[in-house]
């Protein structure tokens, strides 16, 4: 598809040690740089389940502007400025899903980098509970090892990537850089694989992508994917369903696999995990 640079990395701190008799519920919130004087934190996205003997809790933290309109919060992916909410509800998903990481796409014309759009992924907080394997490893070690991801696919937990376009792009023009990703990760296609895969090209044939608009792949298991795409906001419906486990692994894989077509993207989600799993 494209080529991406540049580095959303996640930065975490520890709140003062809550009172004796005053414990609060755990969670995972976000933040800027705290060397930014014109910090915010955002306490929202993960809960957990208070425990006793609760000594102190660590807010889960992107290096990202965060602002909030009305009761809603957002993060500002930095380098497109686009702001992404910090959980949503989506059709076809049981319960919110939480925002784990952002990033951006860019397409080079000769040596001219172009940003194409902004991604983010979210994920329902049960997912945690399929990656016990990597609590207690060290940072090291989670970002050598390449198996996270496919744990991250295969749990039953329900995932979400939301693309916001930052420029408008022809339809045809965004499935053929789509599936120019897809298709080497396919080696033998079956007639299932063909037909998501025409399913999914028929969304975008013909359709005109503008400026902002939202476009959600979501897994609410490994072997199905839903698509949906609106330009008024979040999406109401479900455009298209993909059942093909191999179409939907190798889009998941476009973006979180060992040549991922947005390393912003992939590093910015692997630094979240990294803080959320150091505190569980």
């Amino acid at each position: 598809m494209f080529e991406a640079q540049a580095i959303c990395s996640p930065k975490w701190l520890q709140s003062p040690i809550p009172t004796r008799n005053c414990i609060p519920k755990p969670r995972i919130g976000f933040l800027t740089g705290i060397s930014n004087p014109n910090v915010l934190i955002c306490q929202t996205p993960i809960h957990f389940s208070p425990q006793k003997n609760i000594k102190s809790r660590t807010p889960f933290a992107v290096n990202a502007s965060s602002t909030s309109v009305g009761s809603t919060e957002y993060i500002e992916e930095p380098a497109t400025k686009e702001r992404f909410q910090t959980s949503l509800s989506l059709p076809g998903c049981s319960s919110s899903l939480t925002l784990l990481g952002t990033g951006y796409r860019e397409k080079v014309f000769a040596i001219i980098g172009v940003k194409v759009y902004a991604a983010g992924l979210y994920a329902n907080q049960s997912i945690l509970n399929s990656l016990n394997a990597w609590k207690g490893r060290s940072t090291a070690e989670i970002q050598e090892d390449s198996s996270l991801f496919s744990s991250i696919f295969l749990s039953p937990s329900e995932k979400s990537l939301q693309i916001v376009l930052v420029r408008d792009v022809d339809g045809k023009t965004f499935w053929d850089a789509l599936n120019d990703a897809i298709s080497p990760r396919i080696k033998s296609p079956t007639p299932v694989d063909e037909s998501a895969l025409s399913t999914f090209r028929s969304i975008f044939q013909g359709q005109p992508l503008k400026k902002g608009t939202f476009i959600f792949l979501t897994w609410p298991d490994p072997s199905k994917m839903l698509v949906c795409i609106s330009s008024d906001g979040l999406p109401s419906g479900v455009d298209a369903e993909i059942e093909s486990e191999n179409v939907a692994f190798a889009l998941f894989d476009v973006f979180f696999g060992d040549t991922p077509v947005s390393p912003s993207l992939k590093a910015s989600v692997l630094n979240g995990l990294e803080s959320i799993l150091k505190f569980c």
